[in-house]
């Protein structure tokens, strides 16, 4: 059994915020498909999801 990823944008490394537009966008390049699914919110299993943790590096220290 594999074990499927659920990922949210909110707490991507990938999700920018644009001062400009005063709103979030996804930074990576999205085909068709994945972009319905991004802007319905219904991008569950993101393959580009990177988790925006920003205590990985001083767990890493401790």
């Amino acid at each position: 059994m594999t074990k499927k990823i659920v990922s949210n944008c909110e707490t991507c490394e990938n999700y920018i915020y644009d001062e400009q537009y005063d709103s979030y966008y996804c930074d990576m390049d999205l085909d068709e498909d994945e972009m319905m699914h991004f802007m319905t919110g219904t991008f569950g299993n993101c393959p580009y999801y990177r988790d925006n943790d920003e205590y990985r590096i001083v767990r890493k220290q401790n």
